[in-house]
């Protein structure tokens, strides 16, 4: 039986009714080389981010996914702290970012050498933490339509190994719909299956065929920008509407890509509510055509079928 690896051990499907696929607890999004990841203080992170958990509880969001990777300040140790403090399940990656943030440290690893070292977090515990990752999270450069760098590639390619012994999904931040359909070929070449994959930010591609053609690969499509960068609700409802039409809707994720403490702000600058969502855009969507029984799929069954294993 699959189960959700968390900060607070592992859930049962009927343990975990609503999880949020995308999001961020703690994410650097200063400039790399000043570091300012390392020197928060998980105190300060509570603060600022203990009362958004608490308006998500009330909310009737169970747990949530943290999407930062290595190469954008990930802080395992702060995530746990957020969680004990608040007493809600957090959902930790192993992982490296894009270009240019990959830590010279995973230029230099080999595949083998990077696939060893996502297996470990995967199977034994991040750090001196005693978390274990539950995922892989890989990235693309947003600004190359071709293609994947050569140490991009690599990362992928020791995602799927990794992927491969222990059955943990990859979700990659990917702009562009013809990268995607490289990065599965990839996954199948290294011997995982692509509906262990998440294409991240599949908003961004206005192509609605690549769409479509990830999900018949069998991967997630992940819209997660709701609530913020400029789009509209009725964006997402259309997409929504686009590919349950279409019969893909165990297919989709819905997230928000919001929260997070940027250490490189002063106080961790703006902190987004986890709550848009659930308050504001899932009544619209079951005020749309989109079927109750499609949006009951998206919301409450495929979260758990991705991060599981």
């Amino acid at each position: 039986m699959s189960a959700l690896i968390t900060t607070q051990g592992t859930f049962s499907r009927d343990e975990i009714d609503l999880l949020l696929p995308h999001e961020h607890v703690f994410v650097d999004l200063g400039p790399m080389e000043e570091a300012n990841w390392k020197d928060a203080e998980a105190e300060s992170v509570i603060d600022r981010i203990g009362p958004e958990i608490e308006r998500a509880t009330d909310a009737g969001i169970d747990a949530l996914v943290e999407c930062t990777p290595e190469g954008v300040g990930r802080r395992v140790d702060i995530d746990l702290a957020v969680s004990e403090a608040t007493d809600f399940p957090i959902v930790v990656p192993t992982g490296i970012y894009q270009e240019p943030n990959i830590p010279q440290w995973a230029r230099e690893m080999s595949v083998d050498e990077l696939t060893d070292w996502m297996l470990a977090e995967l199977t034994e515990g991040i750090d001196d933490t005693g978390v274990r990752a539950a995922w892989i999270k890989v990235s693309t450069d947003d600004d190359d339509p071709d293609g994947l760098s050569p140490d991009e590639e690599k990362i992928l390619r020791a995602a799927a190994r990794a992927g491969a012994e222990t059955g943990a999904v990859i979700g990659s931040h990917t702009l562009h719909g013809d990268v995607v359909d490289q990065q599965l070929d990839i996954i199948e070449a290294e011997g995982y299956d692509p509906s262990r994959f998440i294409w991240i930010h599949a908003q961004a591609e206005a192509d609605l065929d690549s769409h479509e053609r990830a999900a018949e690969r069998g991967a997630f499509v992940e819209y997660d920008w709701i609530g913020g960068h400029d789009q509209d609700d009725q964006t997402y409802i259309d997409l929504v509407a686009h590919m349950t039409e279409r019969g893909y809707a165990d297919h989709v994720l819905l997230s928000q890509d919001r929260g997070y403490y940027n250490p490189s702000e002063p106080n961790g600058g703006d902190i987004d509510p986890y709550t848009y969502i659930v308050e504001e855009f899932l009544p619209k969507l079951r005020a749309s055509s989109v079927d109750d029984a499609a949006i009951d799929t998206i919301v409450h069954e495929n979260p758990f079928d991705a991060y599981s294993r």
